[in-house]
């Protein structure tokens, strides 16, 4: 599947700014959308399948994030949409959807972690979808 902003169609050359998804395992429960709160389990890997991040590494706990809100890298947001829980995906992300051409470094060591211009590869596990939070209302007196 190839993924932008929103499902694209099946275009016979892949664009360089699209997320490719594949499930490997299609979840039952609940989908998520944008400005739901998900919990995922996942590894990072470059291309050449160099790990530079997983849950594992972060004692296995869930990465929990609001699709659509700032701090998680585009690409990911949305390869992550549409997902149900449950689910499984393998997704490909461009660097255009992902760093960039700039280089992800260990702000501990000074390694490159990331090199710019890289397609990242995700293994995600959707794990929980909760709905977007309610919007507050105000009333006036």
């Amino acid at each position: 599947m190839n993924y932008s902003g929103t499902q694209a169609g099946g275009a016979s050359e892949t664009p360089t700014d699209q997320v490719q998804a594949q499930d490997t395992k299609v979840g039952t429960g609940a989908p998520a959308e944008p400005n739901s709160i998900v919990s995922v389990l996942y590894v990072g890997r470059l291309e050449d399948g160099t790990v530079f991040d997983s849950s594992e590494a972060h004692g296995n706990e869930p990465l929990v994030f609001q699709l659509g809100a700032p701090g998680i890298i585009p690409g990911f947001q949305i390869g992550i949409n549409g997902m149900r829980e449950g689910g499984e995906r393998v997704m490909a992300i461009p660097a255009s959807l992902g760093y960039g051409g700039e280089d992800v470094t260990d702000p501990a060591t000074g390694n490159v972690i990331i090199p710019g211009n890289s397609t990242l590869v995700f293994n995600v596990q959707l794990i929980k979808v909760e709905a977007a939070p309610a919007a507050q209302e105000t009333t006036t007196p």
